[in-house]
C-alpha cells in the first residue's frame, strides 16, 4: 500500500483535535482527510470522536493500535476507579481504519527479540471501559484482531464492515489472493478477527456486521491468557455475558460467530440471531469458510475445559451456512438452544462432538 498520498503525523493531528475539544468543553471532535498513524491515540471519558469520510492508516513497520481509551495500559486503568466511561467513535461518509502494510508481528514471534505483545496490532483496543459505541466504520487490512475489548461493558458495536488481507504466499515466495484452508501455512496474516470480546465483557449489542475476516468475524473468548492477565481489572467479574449478536452477513475463513471459554471463565446469556454465511463463491476464500457458528472446542486452550455451570443460556437461531459446517458444538453446556438452521449447499447442519468433562 502506497502511503505517499496520506498526510503524516496523524497522531499529533487527532490528539490535538481531542485536546482542543476538551479544553473548550465541547467533548466532540471530527476527523477528516487521509492520515498516517504511528502511535495510539487516546480517547478520554465522555468524548465522541466522529470520523467523517477519513482514511486512517498505520505507518509502515510500526507496532501500534490506532485508538485506545485514555487509561488503557496504566496502573489506574486496571482499577474500578480508573474506569473510562462514555466513549464513542462514530463514522459518517464511510470512513476507513486501515492496518496498511503488514508489520510481521504475529502470535508466534510477539514478546520475543524486542517485539511488543501481539495486541499492539489491534486497530481499536479498549480495556476497562463502560458505556461505549463504535459504529459505521470500515476496517481494512487488520494486522491481527481489528477490534478488541477486555473488561468492557454496556456497549454497542454496529454497522461495521471488515475486509482482512486475503494474501497467501506459496513455497516459491509468490503472493496470491484467495485463502485455502488446506494451505493454512501459506496465509500471510493469521488470526485476523473482526470483533473480539474477552474477559469481563458484558451487556453488549453487536449488530449489522459485514465483510471478510481471515479468522473469526465475531469471537467471544473467555480464556486466562497473557492478554487477560495484563489488562485484568481488580474487583470486576471476569464473566462474558448478556451479549446480543444480530444480523451478521460475512465471510470468515474460520468462523463467523465463535464462543469459547475455558480455565474457569464463565460465558453465559448469549443470543445469536440472523447470521448469513457469504463465503460461497467468495474471492477471499477457496471452497468457503469453516463454520457459521461454533460453540466450544475440543482443543485445550487453557488449564481445563469448561463445565455446564460455566457455559450456559446460549440461544442460536436463523443461521444460514455456506461453508463447511453450519453449527459446531463441543464442550459441556447447559440450556443451549438452536432453531432454524439451514444451508444453500451440502453443508452439514450440525456437528455435535461434545467434550467429556472430567
Amino acid at each position: 500500500m502506497d502511503l505517499t498520498s496520506f498526510n503524516p503525523n496523524g497522531y499529533e493531528y487527532i490528539t490535538n483535535l481531542i485536546k482542543t475539544a476538551v479544553f473548550n468543553k465541547e467533548n466532540v471532535a471530527t476527523v477528516k482527510g487521509k492520515w498516517v498513524i504511528d502511535q495510539a491515540i487516546r480517547i478520554p471519558s465522555n468524548f465522541t470522536l466522529i470520523l467523517d469520510g477519513c482514511h486512517l492508516v498505520l505507518a509502515n513497520k510500526c507496532y501500534s493500535n490506532v485508538f485506545v481509551n485514555k487509561n488503557h495500559d496504566t496502573e489506574i486503568g486496571k482499577t474500578i476507579k480508573g474506569r473510562d466511561i462514555n466513549i464513542k467513535i462514530k463514522g459518517i461518509n464511510n470512513p476507513i481504519i486501515d492496518g496498511g502494510n503488514y508489520n510481521g508481528l504475529s502470535e508466534k514471534n510477539h514478546n520475543r527479540d524486542g517485539l511488543p505483545p501481539i495486541w499492539k496490532n489491534n486497530l481499536i483496543l479498549f480495556t476497562n471501559v463502560e458505556n461505549f459505541t463504535i459504529s459505521d466504520i470500515n476496517f481494512r487490512n487488520q494486522r491481527w484482531w481489528a477490534t478488541n475489548f477486555v473488561y468492557c461493558s454496556n456497549g454497542t458495536l454496529k454497522n461495521l464492515d471488515f475486509c482482512a488481507c486475503d494474501i497467501g504466499i506459496d513455497s516459491n515466495g509468490n503472493e496470491y489472493h484467495g485463502l485455502d484452508i488446506d494451505k493454512y501455512n501459506e496465509v500471510l496474516i493469521k488470526n485476523a478477527d473482526g470483533i473480539d470480546l474477552r474477559q469481563g465483557c458484558h451487556d453488549i449489542l453487536i449488530e449489522n456486521i459485514t465483510g471478510f475476516t481471515e479468522d473469526d468475524t465475531i469471537a467471544l473468548t473467555g480464556l486466562l491468557g497473557k492478554l487477560e492477565k495484563t489488562h485484568a481489572v481488580e474487583g470486576l467479574c471476569s464473566d462474558i455475558c448478556n451479549v446480543k449478536i444480530k444480523n451478521v452477513r460475512s465471510t470468515a475463513f474460520c468462523t463467523i460467530v465463535r464462543l469459547l471459554n475455558q480455565s474457569g471463565v464463565k460465558l453465559h446469556d448469549i443470543e445469536i440471531e440472523d447470521v448469513y454465511d457469504t463465503s460461497k463463491n467468495s474471492p477471499h476464500v477457496v471452497g468457503g469458510g469453516l463454520y457459521s457458528v461454533r460453540v466450544g472446542d475440543n482443543h485445550l486452550y487453557g488449564t481445563r475445559h469448561s463445565t455446564p455451570d460455566e457455559t450456559y443460556n446460549i440461544s442460536i437461531k436463523n443461521i444460514v451456512g455456506n461453508g463447511r459446517y453450519v453449527l459446531s458444538l463441543a464442550g459441556a453446556t447447559k440450556n443451549l438452544t438452536y432453531e432454524n438452521l439451514s444451508t444453500t449447499s451440502n453443508t452439514p447442519i450440525l456437528i455435535d462432538d461434545r467434550t467429556e468433562v472430567e
